[in-house]
């Protein structure tokens, strides 16, 4: 069980390395759009974003899981997976190429339905543009993932995001390109992604099977519905809080506030759960391959219990972490000339830990996903989504018009505990694992008592020494804790830290 769970760690690792420098990258833009663009046009800019991440999903429509699927059971039975591959890349070419034109077409229509001012289709097409290249990229970077070339994957990533890092510096800052230039940056950095990865297209056959075709529809389609409602937990926020009524944004904040600064200060502060979402993302990328792989072997459901376990004590962890110290890291002067976010954004702050802990249960979700593809259960994935996402929506309508961006917070939170509770019914009945629930609990209640216990208390010390000390001493606490009701899963990982070591002072 170590050396499997040793081959999952190395992958998260590579994945996690790349995605990790990538985002880091990638968000040393934050700041810069927060300094340099106005609320307001970065309120158009997570308007754009939150759509475009919604629209990828219709853009590949759950073929790049199909295709991870069916590829595996090809290679087990010794089939040609290069036709696979041909089949569908072509079908996302010429989808992608219909789609992207239509959005084009119709971008003044589709500006003014996701709340912008018709003249902001510009900016619509642009993202038309970033959804069909991105939309390119998804097959090749599954192969890649497909055959564990995980350092090709990496490099493909993080140079792109490099392109995007650089050029989105030289157009805003000394050329003054404004918020056409975030979009333009984007589009280049996805172009140079898709150049570093055409090595992979060495397979690519002009073939085409309508059979092919239909067993990974048969698989994928279900993940459209599925995705959308995914995001939705995570974006519909934003396309609510847009419409949200000038006097009740002057009775929460007061003045000199319009929607879209309202969804601006709310994007820019919520992106700081990329910390928590980078997690998840370099998880998810290397479980899916690892449960196919690994789902017929005798002691499949006690590896998976321990995946969960220790996946999920490291998000609570980071999640307590990030709650205690991003918010010093926000209002910090650098320098004494420079904050991350100017002090208009600090409104928002309230929002983080709510951010934070909706992360926690997205973690145990997607663990708890692989029953279901596991057993080719995927119709119960929309019921899953649809479940959070409408808890979502009737929160957001409910909580933004009392509480602004606090109450699209608790929304999230709402939703994504109600999908993770839905997952698990449903994911359990068709492949049974007993996980740890009631220690889980135990250690997420002690996760709250020391967020409790931070905010009581440091609430009077402000930002002195004596309140980081503080900070540190209740995380090694929690740590304790973990460590101590999960000491199973503590012995197996700090194992193959000891073997990792030790292979190194050879």
């Amino acid at each position: 069980m170590l050396s499997k769970l040793k081959l999952l760690f190395k992958d998260t690792v590579i994945y996690g390395s790349s995605t990790i420098l990538a985002r880091s990258l990638n968000y040393l833009l934050v700041p810069l759009y927060a300094n340099k663009l106005s609320t307001f046009d970065n309120g158009t800019q997570t308007i754009i974003y939150a759509n475009i991440a919604l629209a990828n999903v219709l853009f590949s429509y759950g073929l790049e899981t199909s295709y991870l699927k069916v590829v595996s059971d090809s290679a087990q039975k010794e089939r040609d997976e290069t036709q696979l591959f041909s089949t569908a890349f072509i079908t996302l070419f010429v989808t992608s190429t219909l789609f992207a034109f239509c959005i084009a077409i119709f971008a003044p229509d589709i500006a003014q339905l996701i709340g912008l001012s018709s003249g902001d289709y510009l900016f619509v097409r642009f993202a038309a543009l970033i959804l069909w290249l991105d939309t390119l990229l998804v097959i090749p970077f599954a192969e890649l993932r497909l055959k564990r070339k995980a350092f090709q994957f990496a490099i493909a990533r993080v140079v792109g995001v490099i392109a995007v890092v650089a050029c989105a510096i030289i157009l805003i800052v000394p050329f003054h390109f404004g918020l056409s230039g975030v979009f333009i940056a984007e589009a280049f950095g996805s172009f140079v992604s898709l150049l570093l990865v055409t090595p992979v297209f060495r397979q690519f056959r002009l073939f085409y099977s309508s059979v092919q075709l239909r067993d990974m529809l048969r698989i994928g389609l279900p993940y459209v519905p599925t995705g959308i409602a995914g995001l939705l937990i995570h974006l519909i926020d934003r396309n609510i809080l847009i419409r949200i009524p000038a006097s009740d944004i002057e009775r929460i904040y007061g003045p000199g506030y319009q929607p879209s600064d309202i969804v601006g200060i709310y994007g820019r502060i919520a992106a700081f759960g990329v910390v928590l979402q980078l997690v998840i993302q370099v998880f998810r990328f290397a479980w899916q391959p690892f449960f196919l792989q690994h789902s017929k072997d005798p002691d499949a459901k006690r590896l998976f219990q321990h995946v969960l376990s220790i996946s999920t004590l490291v998000t609570m962890f980071l999640a307590l972490a990030a709650t205690f110290f991003v918010p010093d890291l926000v209002r910090y002067h650098y320098a004494g000339s420079f904050y991350l976010l100017p002090p208009r954004y600090w409104i928002g702050l309230s929002i983080l830990p709510w951010i934070f802990l909706s992360y926690v249960f997205d973690m145990i979700s997607t663990n708890l996903s692989a029953g279901l593809l596991i057993t080719g259960n995927t119709r119960y994935l929309p019921i899953v989504t649809f479940a959070g996402a409408a808890v979502t929506a009737i929160f957001c309508w409910w909580f933004i018009p009392l509480s602004g961006m606090d109450g699209a917070a608790y929304a999230i939170v709402a939703g994504t505990a109600v999908m993770c509770l839905v997952m698990a019914w449903y994911s359990l009945k068709v492949f049974p694992v007993r996980h740890d629930w009631f220690k889980l609990f135990l250690i997420f209640v002690a996760g709250i008592a020391m967020a409790s216990i931070q905010f009581s208390i440091g609430a009077e010390l402000q930002r002195t020494g004596a309140a980081m000390t503080m900070k540190g001493g209740l995380l090694l606490l929690y740590l304790g804790i973990a460590i101590a009701l999960f000491h199973k899963e503590a012995a197996l990982v700090m194992e193959k830290v000891g073997n990792k070591f030790a292979k190194r002072m050879q």
